[in-house]
């Protein structure tokens, strides 16, 4: 099929190859993208929750010494949805981001804006793993597709969804013929006709190709995919589940706060595009809290750029701003340890 290979600066979301993503940086802030002018930037970067030391060093060095921004300001993804959803809901003290991204899923608690570390919860699990899941299955029912990553994840992203009544979608897919509503054709690229892979229409869905089509059959997998965000046991991850690790997070908090929390769920992430994710979240969620507790998910319209707006946001307020940022005369004063300190990631 594609035959691509790329390399990834950042392995387990953690920055490990900076070759890689300093050729990244060159392009975004040179003259054909950006054309940053660095004495008058402030750089905002987020970073993973629990960032390694090392690599948290090596960043603020880069920053203020190869690139000499004007400022700069190191924080998580997590820390800008909860600013945004603060926000847009005033009257509300606390939140409970979830953010399921490539490498991992962390669950962050907030209260007052502010996250509560000994609360954050970490699932070793994420898009990267069920790509890797799909890939394994449909090379083992159909085609092999074990060296096409970057295919099969559009694969993953065009067709799965989150089953809001897994046993009731498992029947489903056990049917035949048109009672087989779960049962869909996807169309591979070809990179010549076909530029783009894409679902083809329940109506249209045979499972014969036309002309020189490549087809591969997707069926439970649609659904079986990201249900290993719920039950990451089903491929041997002896975790819990988002569902379960937000209950454990609200559990670590005073009794006072959980209501806040349980009211308050924002969805985060590129896995939060599965169509039913919400859904699924609320349904399992509800089901595991107190009755008497006002359970709210919310989904934004594009969970990946929820975190860039609160960026935009928190950029917006320079009074909350410019508390938070490090400028480059404060670097060369007081060092590495005073930024790692203020921007306390």
């Amino acid at each position: 099929m594609s035959g691509l290979f790329y390399l990834l600066p950042f392995q387990k979301g953690y920055l490990t190859n900076w070759e890689v993503e300093k050729q990244v940086w060159d392009y975004i802030f040179g003259k054909d993208a950006c054309n940053v002018k660095f004495d008058d930037t402030c750089m905002l970067l987020t970073v993973p929750y629990f960032n390694f030391n090392s690599i948290q060093e090596n960043l603020i060095e880069v920053l203020y010494e190869e690139y000499q921004f004007h400022s700069a300001l190191i924080t998580n993804a997590g820390t800008l949805s909860a600013f945004r959803y603060q926000k847009e809901n005033p009257k509300e003290i606390a939140c409970m981001v979830v953010d399921s991204g490539f490498s991992f899923t962390h669950i962050a608690p907030y209260v007052k804006g502010k996250k509560v570390k000994d609360a954050i919860r970490r699932m070793n699990l994420g898009g990267k793993a069920l790509t890797n899941h799909l890939k394994d299955i449909v090379s083992y029912r159909q085609l092999h597709v074990m060296d096409e990553t970057y295919v099969m994840n559009q694969v993953k992203e065009d067709a799965c969804f989150a089953s809001t009544n897994f046993w009731r979608e498992m029947g489903i897919a056990k049917r035949r013929g048109a009672e087989n509503t779960v049962a869909r054709d996807y169309v591979l690229p070809d990179y010549t006709v076909i530029k783009r892979g894409y679902l083809r229409p329940a109506e249209e869905t045979t499972g014969k190709p036309k002309d020189n089509e490549q087809l591969i059959r997707l069926n439970n997998e649609r659904f079986m995919v990201p249900e290993l965000l719920f039950h990451p046991s089903d491929i041997g991850i002896e975790e819990m589940g988002i569902p379960e690790g937000i209950e454990h997070a609200t559990n670590a908090l005073p009794k006072e706060v959980h209501p806040h929390m349980y009211k308050n769920v924002l969805l985060t992430g590129g896995n939060a595009c599965f169509r039913g994710f919400g859904e699924r979240v609320y349904g399992e969620l509800r089901s595991l809290s107190t009755e008497i507790f006002e359970v709210n998910v919310t989904a934004p319209e594009n969970p990946i750029t929820y975190a860039w707006h609160g960026g935009v946001l928190l950029h917006q307020d320079q009074n909350t701003f410019h508390k938070l940022v490090v400028t480059k005369k404060q670097y060369e004063e007081h060092g590495t340890a005073f930024c790692t300190d203020k921007f306390d990631v």
